[in-house]
Parts: C-alpha cells; sequence; structure tokens
C-alpha cells in the first residue's frame, strides 16, 4: 500500500509539472498535494488517496475537493463521502469557516456513518489555506448530535486517528451526570465532555461514565467501581439497564437514594429517556439495599439534587 501511495505521489508530481508547462483552463493550477477522506467499503472509517488541487483561491478550491468526494477514486477499495444520501446544497465561506448546508436527506444515515462523512468532509476541506474550521446544517437547521444539541464549529482534531491510515467513528458529546455530595445524601450535577466510540448508545455511555466516577474532589462516587455494563436498552421511553451483581455492593458514602437517582436523573437528561429500571443479570426479582424492588420503574427525582 506504502509503495502504491509512493508511485502515485510521484506521478502526481509529474502530472502538475505538464499542467505548469502547458497551461490549465480555467487556472495554473495550485500544484499542492492534499488527502482526499473517503469512506471505507465497510463503512467502519475512513481512507486517504492523494490529490493535487488543480484551482487556486479558497473558494474554487473548495468546490473542487467536494466534486473530488462525489467520486470514488480509481483503484481504491472506498467508498464516496457525498452522493445522493450526502447531498451539498450550498456552499459559503466566512472568513476561516466553510459552511455546508446539506440536502435533507442527510438526517437518514446511520449515526456512525454520519461520524464518518463529517470526520471526511472537515479533514479534507481543513487542509485548504485559509479554511480552519467547518460547519453544517441540514436545509435551515443546524446539525446535531445523537442527543439533539447542536454540533457547531468542527475542526480537525475533533476526529481522531486510529493507529493506521483509518480514523474510526469517533465523537465528541457533551454529558450531563449526577454525582454523590460529600454527606452522600444529595446529588450534585457535573457536565462531563467524552469522546466516544459512536457503536455504543448514548444511554451505555452515560452508565459506563458513572462508573467511573467523578473528576474532581468536590463529588463523590454513587456506584462501585467493579460494576460492569452487561447491556443497556431503552422502549418506550424507559431505559433499561441491567449490570452485574457487584452493583449491589453498597458504597459508603453514598445513600441508596443518590445511588438509584444518580442513574435516573443522569439518563433522563437524554431526549429519549423518561424513566429508568435497573435489573441484576437481567432479573428484577430482587431489592436494592433492602429499600427499592428491582421491579419499580424509576422518575427523575428533583429534590435529591444540591
Amino acid at each position: 500500500m506504502k509503495r502504491k501511495r509512493n508511485i502515485l505521489l510521484f506521478l502526481l508530481c509529474l502530472l502538475g509539472l505538464c499542467l505548469y508547462g502547458c497551461g490549465r483552463t480555467g487556472g495554473t493550477g495550485d500544484g499542492r498535494i492534499v488527502d482526499v477522506y473517503y469512506l471505507s467499503k465497510d463503512e467502519n472509517g475512513i481512507e486517504r488517496e492523494p490529490y493535487m488541487l488543480q484551482e487556486e483561491g479558497a473558494d474554487r478550491q473548495i468546490e473542487e475537493l467536494l466534486e473530488v468526494m462525489a467520486h470514488a477514486p480509481e483503484d481504491a477499495d472506498s467508498k464516496v463521502v457525498l452522493g445522493a444520501a450526502a447531498t451539498v446544497l450550498e456552499v459559503s465561506r466566512e472568513e476561516a469557516q466553510v459552511i455546508l448546508t446539506m440536502d435533507e436527506g442527510y438526517r437518514n444515515l446511520n449515526p456512525a456513518t454520519e461520524v464518518l462523512t463529517r470526520a471526511a468532509l472537515v479533514r479534507t476541506l481543513t487542509q485548504i489555506d485559509g479554511v480552519d474550521f467547518v460547519s453544517m446544517k441540514v436545509r435551515n437547521d443546524p446539525l446535531t448530535d445523537r442527543s439533539g444539541n447542536p454540533i457547531g464549529i468542527m475542526e480537525a482534531s475533533m476526529f481522531i486517528d486510529n493507529a493506521g491510515d483509518e480514523i474510526n467513528a469517533y465523537e465528541k458529546v457533551r454529558l450531563t451526570l449526577y454525582f454523590a455530595d460529600e454527606s452522600g445524601t444529595k446529588l450534585v450535577e457535573a457536565t462531563r465532555s467524552v469522546v466516544y466510540n459512536t457503536n455504543i448508545s448514548m444511554e451505555k455511555l452515560v452508565v459506563e461514565q458513572l462508573i467511573k466516577g467523578p473528576n474532581n474532589e468536590e463529588m463523590f462516587p454513587t456506584i462501585n467501581a467493579e460494576t460492569k455494563v452487561i447491556n443497556v436498552t431503552v422502549k418506550d421511553g424507559i431505559c433499561y439497564v441491567n449490570l452485574n451483581e457487584s452493583f449491589l455492593t453498597p458504597l459508603t458514602n453514598a445513600t441508596a437514594e443518590v445511588t438509584i437517582y444518580s442513574i435516573t436523573n443522569s439518563l433522563v437528561e437524554l431526549p429519549n429517556v423518561n424513566k429508568v429500571q435497573i435489573s441484576i443479570n437481567g432479573d428484577t426479582e430482587g431489592t436494592f439495599r433492602e429499600k427499592f424492588p428491582l421491579s419499580t420503574i424509576f422518575e427523575r427525582n428533583l429534590e435529591l439534587i444540591e
């Protein structure tokens, strides 16, 4: 692969010399080689192919690269980023920011593919001189993440590289979590930015972050750190959290109420969750700390929040 890439780069350089020597309709050409990103065949990552810029000036190069991204490279085992499912309706630029307006069909991309599409667009366009950021919207609506939060302005560093040439479906999200106060009888709200793999659900991510515990000494954990998440599902607004038996081991600094509503209040912050039920190894017959039947479906408790 590396040998093939080096040969291709050499050929592109020769092509650039020819273009400069013979001239080119529409401009003399930039001659700079950049990476154009495409979806991998299995859509689990994005792959890059070298490309020599033919146009001059940021605006013309933006249009050029978007056109290139709509066509798969020859002899490459990858998929186009822009097509029927992801169509750019309008492009504008405000200083160092490119604004892409996408067609309504963009909303139908599955979450992992959507993140990879964004990663490919941002990584490709920010190589243009004078372009540092990309923002996207669908028609007149700002693009949002799976929690309904506006994604806003993006830069290349937001997307994490693999050890190889691919970028996985990673995304940065801001979560609202509830941990225990010093007395262990109240909940304290915390916001946390997390970079996560979009192959896992937001609900599972919330529970895993609660198990990790707080990031500062002013808050205290509510769940035993040995607890394992078996699975988390949502149906009709109810989030079903299945944990292993370590969850039943109490923490000395958190009451039963604080533990239960740490999970419940944190999950209900997600737009698709209204209530929570907790089970142990799939069983809802037991009782948590002799106080809360696991068959109970819990709702948000604001009285415990400090």
